[in-house]
């Protein structure tokens, strides 16, 4: 093997045993909350409701599978809600959530298939189910919301629990 080959192997290796050494050092203590909500719930405020019983200082949403009989959302750079009747099937929600605060983005399809997706709003209410799975960051972080002077808007202000005094 030339030395040039050999050289590129090496390097290789080197990174590759890095890599290995720096993700066995990488530990995240998490717990999770898992619940389902029930008919006529409004998603929003059941949210509020598990964060503030849980305490949740950190979290981010996993999962949310089930059905909505209308969603509430707001679109990009629009200022006011718009409501999407159903029967809706919830596609996906992702966020992050606290006892300070959340944000979260929906996307819900309705009987043809066609999906739409925005901002969740007060508003949107179980036809079924919804099984949530939230994960709890707590151990090691903290979420908090500011009003961002630019946006105007609560923005997330995450801090490591360790930073905190």
């Amino acid at each position: 093997m030339s030395p040039l080959r050999l050289e590129k192997q090496d390097k290789k290796n080197a990174i590759r045993v890095a890599a290995q050494k720096e993700v066995a050092t990488v530990s995240i203590r998490t717990k999770s909350i898992v619940e389902r909500l029930k008919p006529g719930e409004d998603f929003q405020s059941a949210l509020k409701r598990i964060a503030s019983t849980n305490n949740l200082k950190a979290g981010v949403i996993v999962s949310a599978v089930g059905s909505f009989t209308t969603a509430s959302l707001r679109f990009a750079g629009a200022e006011n809600a718009t409501t999407i009747e159903g029967p809706l099937e919830v596609v996906s929600a992702t966020g992050t959530i606290s006892d300070k605060g959340m944000h979260v983005h929906l996307s819900v399809s309705d009987s043809s298939g066609k999906t739409i997706g925005g901002h969740l709003m007060p508003g949107c209410k179980v036809f079924t189910t919804i099984e949530l799975v939230i994960l709890d960051l707590g151990d090691e972080w903290s979420f908090d919301r500011k009003t961002d002077e630019q946006t105007k808007y609560l923005e997330l202000e995450p801090r490591k629990t360790s930073d905190k005094q």
